[in-house]
């Protein structure tokens, strides 16, 4: 397999950005199907152990992934170019929709269309969580593990972060004390050895960008600092509420950091501080933006930039080109930490691949992030079959039959899933329409 040239790699990332819907379930899907499955870039075992490493870092995982599939194609271009453009077409989407939102109050035919993708949605989330559990639930014990972290996110409420940690607690005490848990069956090992051979990159290729280089950590670090103040010099120099667009910046920032788990784990904590304390938004209107975030492609993290965009419309009376000017700033301070952790970290975690001991202790945390995963699944479940109460009499029969329909659809027929989206759109509308 040759190396896919950068115009290719280009453009699936281009069309990646406009068709991540799904959350990141959905969009780990996507990626696997075209980049795993279908060109083959990238090995099956590469690919889960750059997503082992994106899970465990705060920010989203999927536009990390990217990040990280990126720069293992095509180097600091590569990563930069994917993580770019898996969020750029969301923000413009959230941009426009903040605008008419603002200024025209909610369009039922808009997100009638919206309402189509939900049971789509559904279904793709359950198909990756089936395929994710395949490939990560490999021995009784990571079965184990993935149930037990269902059970502490599901009935305890225990956040993500501790599950995480404990994850790796008992991995490490377990491959010390009781080392067989670990072991799965030899000749499914011998396949995926032989399955390598037919991917760009594998588990046996090692980058040339890999490894620990101080000098170019230090540089890395460097960079990050100079582009994180330069926002801040000119707003201090050409604004006159330099104090706001502090605020914004740094509360951003802290929020890019603490968000283990995804969005739904950062959500509380942003809606707090910025209803409550900053007064930029209100209650109603985080729960619309939670929305419009759920009805576009990108990461679900991009509703943080409604919120920015909300603040900088209503701090300066209602207008439109400073909420623009707060969404771009929120977009900026929320993933410029990520673009860190993969490009710094990246080079170093490439040289663990083939360390046992790293590899049993991520293996275990992507069987504890299927549990996590699974909660989500019935956490958006819940929300789409049953908008009021769970109960027969609120169940939504029409959303219920589509997921059955979209599951058909994708898993029996192999229908495209890019199609299969467009399609359920157009359902959406065609309800709304028969149904006013």
């Amino acid at each position: 397999m040759q190396k896919p040239s950068f115009k290719e790699a280009l453009r699936f990332w281009t069309k990646l950005g406009f068709i991540s819907f799904g959350g990141p379930a959905g969009q780990i899907a996507i990626m696997h199907e075209y980049v795993v499955e279908k060109k083959k870039w990238v090995s099956d075992s590469k690919f889960l152990h750059a997503l082992n490493y994106s899970m465990i870092l705060p920010g989203p995982e999927a536009q990390q992934l990217a990040t990280y599939i990126g720069w293992m194609l095509h180097g600091t271009l590569g990563g930069l170019t994917a993580g770019i453009l898996f969020v750029l077409p969301s923000m413009f989407i959230l941009l426009g929709l903040s605008a008419i939102y603002v200024s025209f109050g909610n369009m039922p035919w808009v997100f009638a269309l919206f309402t189509g993708l939900k049971p789509a949605v559904i279904a793709i989330v359950i198909l990756a969580l089936i395929k994710i559990g395949k490939k990560s639930l490999i021995t009784p014990f990571h079965a184990f593990v993935a149930l037990a972290a269902f059970i502490c996110i599901f009935f305890f409420n225990i956040s993500f972060p501790l599950i995480i940690i404990g994850a790796i607690i008992l991995a490490s005490f377990c491959r010390q004390v009781f080392p067989v848990f670990f072991k799965s069956n030899s000749s499914k090992s011998a396949n995926e050895n032989d399955d390598e051979k037919g991917f760009y990159i594998n588990k046996h290729t090692v980058s040339p960008h890999s490894g620990f280089k101080p000098s170019r950590f230090w540089k890395q670090i460097g960079t990050s600092a100079l582009l994180w103040s330069m926002p801040l010099v000119g707003f201090y120099f050409l604004t006159s509420d330099f104090e706001f667009w502090k605020d914004l910046s740094v509360f951003f920032t802290k929020a890019a950091f603490v968000t283990f788990g995804g969005a739904y784990a950062v959500l509380p904590y942003v809606a707090q501080v910025s209803v409550e304390q900053f007064g930029w938004l209100t209650e109603l209107q985080m729960i619309d933006g939670l929305a419009l975030g759920e009805t576009t492609p990108g990461p679900l993290v991009m509703v943080l930039v409604f919120v920015g965009f909300m603040a900088g419309h209503n701090h300066f009376g209602g207008s439109l080109a400073m909420g623009a000017l707060g969404l771009i700033t929120t977009t900026f301070y929320t993933f410029l930490p990520c673009f860190l952790f993969i490009l710094v970290g990246g080079p170093i975690i490439e040289r663990t691949q083939e360390n046992k001991w790293v590899k049993e202790i991520l293996s275990l945390v992507t069987a504890a992030v299927v549990g996590v995963i699974l909660n989500l699944t019935i956490y958006l479940g819940k929300a789409v079959l049953f908008p009021a109460e769970i109960s027969f009499a609120t169940l939504d029969y029409i959303t219920f039959g589509w997921i059955i329909v979209s599951l058909i659809a994708l898993y029996r027929f192999k229908i495209n899933m890019i199609i299969w989206i467009g399609i359920s759109a157009l359902f959406g509308l065609v309800n709304y329409l028969i149904m006013s």
